[in-house]
């Protein structure tokens, strides 16, 4: 009589990202031959953590076999943290147990690698929890140098459109507001800004303080125009990255017309929400009229076209073999010898390797972050393609003058109003 093989699960959580059916298809592909069954888990953790067993599927090899160069997710996914309350993870465990799970496989970001821990700590051995690491935003701690599955992707599509804009821009002579994703980091939008050769980007590692005011990014984005301005040119794309809006004060957020600030179940700010290309670009407009200015400005936020594209070759093969690394990582039945809750499973110098999901966390608990580096020379070169006002401008006695005479305002009067953000820049670069 033959025993009833052994059964791993696979489910998705977080925002989509391309290559996310690549990555379930080598997973499935592997387990299967490796002799286990495959069940996929839909919506991620929401139904688990109910306790419900019946939103699955099994995943056979003629399931999954052509679904590699599809966007989107076939298991479809969701931002439930089964972590809230310990009746939900109690729940969530007991119907892992109630499937019969022996492996779990998840695909997601931060808090998905949040959840896989917790979920896996609970069982206490059940089963251990295999991470693959996607995100558009490309901000999970692996190697320098190495991407989130779907960054590349994301980043290539996002140039595309980007590039268009462009033209528009010049075309109509109007000034573009790009706002993309990346809650916490700015490399999608800088990665994008800068392969498209943007006006200029901002994202929210320029900024030194766990806060940023409205003024300040607004300041960026006015003395940007100003400076083109005086350079022949009305027209121009700032790219601008949307973890802008989680370093604005709730409260100043709050008290803007029409702006509700709401959370999501992983405690963020939910940034889709929150208008902030619509934000910025009435109060750009609004300071360029006290300074006589007239200006068409158009603003558009850029982000869920490029989550569920089909993903690029580099996705493709990248998440083929995170997939198949994820199925014998956990069927090596070792973590490294150190902790055996589970791993993230990534990519060094061609070769896959493991990070326990614990040394994850940082010291406040939560996921490690990986933001960008302005101190790098990768950031160095974007800086230097884009074209903004910094402290040089106030200091030339011949651009400053030129500034002024633009926005109607005395050389003085040009330093006290950007002299703030411009020595904020000055101080890290």
């Amino acid at each position: 009589m033959n025993a009833t093989p052994q059964r791993l699960g696979v489910l998705v959580g977080g925002g989509p990202a391309p290559g996310i059916n690549s990555a379930i298809n080598a997973c499935a592909i592997e387990a299967v031959n490796s002799g286990l069954e495959v069940v996929g888990i839909y919506d991620g953790f929401e139904h688990l953590a109910k306790g419900r067993t019946d939103m699955v599927r099994p995943l056979s090899i003629s399931d999954v076999s052509q679904i590699h160069t599809q966007g989107g997710s076939i298991l479809r996914t969701s931002r439930v943290n089964p972590a809230r309350n310990p009746e939900d993870l109690a729940r969530c465990v007991q119907a892992l147990r109630g499937l019969d799970i022996s492996y779990l496989v998840t695909i997601g970001g931060d808090d998905t690698a949040f959840s896989a821990l917790e979920v896996a700590r609970a069982a206490l051995g059940a089963f251990r929890a295999a991470h693959i690491p996607k995100t558009v935003d490309n901000d999970l701690p692996l190697p320098e140098g190495l991407p989130t599955f779907g960054f590349e992707t994301a980043r290539h599509r996002g140039t595309e459109l980007v590039l268009n804009l462009k033209e528009d821009s010049r075309t109509t002579n109007r000034w573009y507001f790009v706002v993309v994703m990346g809650r916490k980091a700015g490399h999608l939008a800088l990665g994008i800004g800068k392969a498209a050769g943007a006006t200029l980007t901002v994202i929210p590692e320029e900024f030194t303080g766990p806060r940023v005011t409205l003024n300040e990014v607004a300041s960026v984005l006015e003395g940007a125009i100003l400076k083109r301005q005086i350079m022949g040119r009305q027209y121009g794309l700032a790219v601008i990255a949307e973890g802008i809006g989680e370093m604005l004060d709730p409260e100043e957020l709050a008290a803007i017309p029409g702006v509700e600030v709401n959370h999501d179940p992983h405690g963020h700010i939910r940034l889709g929400e929150i208008p902030l290309a619509t934000i910025l670009r009435r109060e750009v407009q609004r300071r360029l009229v006290e300074l006589r200015q007239e200006r068409t400005m158009v603003e558009l936020s850029l982000g869920y076209e490029l989550r569920s594209a089909p993903p690029i070759p580099f996705d493709i093969d990248y998440t083929r073999t995170l997939g198949y690394g994820a199925v014998n990582f956990l069927l090596s039945g070792s973590n490294e010898g150190r902790k055996d809750h589970g791993a993230m499973v990534y990519l060094e110098k061609g070769n896959l390797a493991t990070l326990p999901l614990e040394d994850l966390r940082g010291a406040d608990g939560r996921t490690r972050i990986r933001r960008v580096d302005t101190n790098s020379q990768t950031y160095e070169v974007a800086r230097k393609y884009m074209l903004r006002l910094e402290r040089t401008d106030l200091e030339n006695p011949d651009t400053l003058a030129k500034l002024a005479e633009a926005a109607h305002l005395t050389p003085a009067e040009i330093k006290e109003r950007f002299g703030t953000v411009v020595g904020l820049e000055a101080k890290q670069y």
